[in-house]
């Protein structure tokens, strides 16, 4: 495992005033409630120096992680976030993040580089989120992009859009949004609003919809149905890209306790999932 890195910083109301604005979905008491599962992720940020950029918009140092080698595409594959107590805006907070294991494979677009990294969200020296992240490096393949986490990628197909379901949520995609969720969480990957960028450099079909994105509407569904907040697990993984004219619908079912969560397209294509449950 690699060194430690913790970041400390005051969590202001800001943030998630905005991301309540950005999803319309209604803003809790955050200073005694404390943030809904996924909203720490607008929180304790690295906020690395221009130069340190690399061409898709990533860090290519000092950064946990840094990339395993030049020009390696990175995609998000997943992860699980344990809530352990509330974690309080107005109040300082600090995250404790490392890379906790590294794996090389192959898939059918070749070399993979699989990195986990692990976080721990203190306030008042206690541990109140614990997340691990799960994230694949993959080489530039010409021509086209492949996820070797969730499939090749492309558009839907020429399937027939599905009605939306009564107990389904369908969250509207457009570049503002993307932009937006990219600007609350100073991610600078360009997949997600250089569109020129995502089409000739990526070989994706369009803006790319954030994979941390399509977690947190599967846990703001889920926070909905009542289910979140301290003593609850939240983990997720990504299936299939979702692409800017797609569609977003997000549904959940309850089975034996367990909130299952899932994103799909307008054409019922499944592009993420997960799973919520008490710890």
């Amino acid at each position: 495992m690699s060194e430690v890195i913790e970041r400390t910083e005051m969590l202001t109301p800001g943030p998630a005033i905005a991301l309540a604005g950005l999803l319309d979905v209604p803003l809790p008491d955050v200073e005694s409630e404390g943030l809904p599962l996924t909203w720490h992720w607008l929180y304790l940020l690295e906020r690395p120096q221009q130069r340190d950029l690399g061409a898709d918009g990533h860090p290519l140092r000092n950064a946990v992680p840094a990339p395993p080698g030049p020009g390696r595409r990175r995609m998000w594959a997943g992860g699980a976030v344990r809530s352990l107590g509330p974690l309080r805006v107005g109040q300082v907070a600090s995250r404790r993040s490392r890379v906790l294991t590294t794996v090389q494979k192959t898939g059918r677009s070749g070399r993979l580089t699989f990195v986990t990294v692990g976080h721990t969200i203190l306030q008042g020296g206690v541990p109140v989120v614990e997340e691990r992240q799960d994230l694949v490096y993959r080489d530039v393949v010409a021509g086209r992009a492949v996820s070797d986490a969730g499939g090749a990628t492309g558009t839907a197909g020429t399937a027939a859009r599905l009605e939306t379901a009564p107990e389904e949520w369908s969250v509207p995609v457009s570049p503002s949004l993307l932009f937006r969720f990219s600007a609350l969480t100073y991610n600078g990957h360009r997949i997600h609003y250089d569109r020129d960028y995502a089409r000739t450099e990526e070989g994706y079909p369009g803006l790319v919809v954030h994979g941390p994105l399509q977690a947190t509407v599967m846990a703001e569904l889920a926070r909905a149905r009542g289910v979140g907040g301290p003593g609850v697990a939240f983990e997720y993984r990504l299936v299939a890209p979702l692409f800017e004219d797609q569609g977003l619908l997000v549904g959940a079912v309850e089975q034996e306790g367990v909130l299952r969560t899932t994103v799909r397209d307008a054409r019922g294509r499944h592009t993420a999932e997960g799973r919520l449950e008490p710890t």
